[in-house]
Parts: C-alpha cells; structure tokens; sequence
C-alpha cells in the first residue's frame, strides 16, 4: 500500500525527533478497541496495548461482571512509524491514529509502564466495589431487583449485608448477599 500521507512526527511539545519505533494512541470505531487490537495483533510488527477495567453492572438478571476498555474507542500501539503508519491508520477496526493537525505525537514509555503496572497479567484492572454501612445501594436481583436500600451491617465472614429499605408501604431490614447488590451510582 503507499504512503497516502506524510506527517510530521513529533515526540512532544518541544517538537523532538522520534525514535523510528514509538508507541501511538489510536482512536477505534465505537465499542471495537478490541476488533481493531486483534487486527493490529494479526500485523506482527506492531505491539498491541488495550487496557480493559472489569467491574460489576446491575441487570434484570441480577449483577453481571462487564469488561470494558479503560479508555473508550481508544488503545495504544508501537510501530515504526516510517513504515507502518498508513497501515495501522486504515486497520479494521481502527478509526484513526491521534494527531493535532500535522503533529502526531507519540505516548512515552513510561506512560505506558504505569498504566500495565497497575494490571493484572491478563491487562485487565478489576474494580473493588467494596460495600460499607451507610451507603445506598440498589438490589441487583431477583425479587427485590432495582429497589434502592441503605446499608446497616457488613458481614464479611458471611458475604452478606443487611439493608434497610422500603417495601410494600413499610421499612424493612432484610439480609441480601454482597453480590445481589450494586453501589448507586458506580453503575455505569
């Protein structure tokens, strides 16, 4: 394929050279960083770092462990940029290569370092959503599912809270388990 285009590249604001091999933040199509991640994969010269956050979302099924990216429509690859920049540009899946007009700047590897190292070895980061007496929380199944509560008692050794919340005309304090519960509000 030729080079339909030829950027200026530069590291920074202070217009420094780049090395031939950087890493890049690249723009995807909705809801496809994972498509393009694997197309880019597929190329053999270009390292792939998607990021993705795991967390629990309220359903009508109770609560369901959703994986996402960590940055939406976004993911970072490294590659020489001298020879695989229209390549990685027009990947399935991948929507652009970011840049600020003729500037095309490049991720540092230190940025990139700091991010992984607060993954697990899959490059997925789960968040905690720990429970604690006193904060509103929506039932996440079953029979109660959507009606808001408060928290009254944690019982860690049992995986249980108690929650106080209305029901039929009346308060009511009722034992539900951690994971029949979602925080109000960390929902996505």
């Amino acid at each position: 394929m030729p080079e339909v285009f030829a950027p200026e590249i530069h590291a920074s604001a202070v217009d420094r050279p780049v090395p031939a091999v950087a890493w890049f933040c690249l723009r995807s199509q909705p809801k496809h960083e994972h498509i393009a991640a694997e197309h880019l994969r597929r190329m053999g010269d270009v390292e792939v770092f998607n990021p993705r956050v795991h967390y629990t979302r309220s359903t009508r099924l109770g609560p369901m462990g959703v994986t996402e990216s960590m940055f939406p429509n976004y993911l970072f690859a490294r590659f020489n940029w001298q020879t695989g920049l229209a390549k990685v540009h027009y990947a399935t899946g991948v929507s652009g290569i970011v840049h600020f007009g003729e500037k095309w700047p490049t991720v540092p590897e230190q940025a990139i370092e700091e991010i992984r190292a607060e993954l697990e070895t899959d490059g997925i980061c789960e968040l905690e959503n720990p429970i604690e007496a006193g904060e509103s929380v929506e039932i996440a199944g079953h029979a109660f599912l959507g009606l808001q509560a408060v928290v009254t008692q944690v019982m860690p050794g049992k995986q249980r809270v108690m929650v106080l919340m209305d029901f039929l005309g009346r308060q009511s304090m009722v034992e539900v388990g951690v994971k029949s519960i979602i925080r109000r509000g960390f929902d996505r």
